[in-house]
């Protein structure tokens, strides 16, 4: 039964995800990561692309709202929502450089971008990191498992072990409310 099969496929790489200490390591170090630069004013800033783009605005507002209970709100912000900014920019320059000139924009060093893509090749994503790069942003990749062309410009890499794009989806957001639930715990301790 594929209904069967497919939750099966969901459960076998999340366990690979649970046996992989690196990958955790990783997740651990990112969370503490976001904790230093939003402590120190900074923001988390995301960027995706269809069902990631989804996944960003997601991560972003259990951030800037709340994750499990009230608190003060963090500044946390997909970089896609600006529709009219999206549609202008993709028009007048490229579709490739809609996240890079917000960055430009509003990234300063000790920020962090969090680019979610689960090929890694993402051209708009990539182009953001280089910026975010030059300015001094911790860079971020959520990824398939190759990591793609993110993975040599990111400074962590997040590689979900799966080639399958909804799999690789489910994963990403459950590591992304990891990396919430550890902000808010931390920063936001009861």
């Amino acid at each position: 039964m594929r209904i069967k099969e497919s939750i099966q496929q969901s459960i076998e790489i999340k366990q690979k995800v649970l046996a992989d200490e690196n990958l955790l390591n990783t997740i651990k170090i990112v969370a503490d990561d976001c904790i230093n630069s939003l402590r120190n004013k900074g923001k988390v800033l995301f960027c995706g692309n269809g069902g990631s783009a989804a996944d960003a605005q997601h991560l972003a507002a259990e951030l800037s709202g709340r994750f499990y209970y009230d608190r003060e709100p963090l500044f946390a912000e997909a970089l896609h929502v600006n529709t009219s900014y999206l549609t202008a920019v993709a028009n007048d320059y490229s579709y490739n450089d809609i996240y890079s000139r917000l960055v430009k924009a509003k990234g300063v060093k000790g920020d962090i971008l969090i680019g979610i893509s689960t090929s890694g090749n993402s051209q708009n994503i990539i182009n953001a990191f280089k910026t975010a790069n030059d300015i001094g942003l911790i860079t971020i990749a959520m990824t398939g498992e190759t990591g793609g062309n993110m993975k040599d410009i990111c400074k962590y890499l997040i590689n979900v072990p799966s080639k399958d794009t909804p799999r690789i989806q489910e994963v990403h957001i459950l590591i992304g409310h990891i990396i919430c639930e550890l902000i808010e715990t931390n920063l936001f301790p009861k």
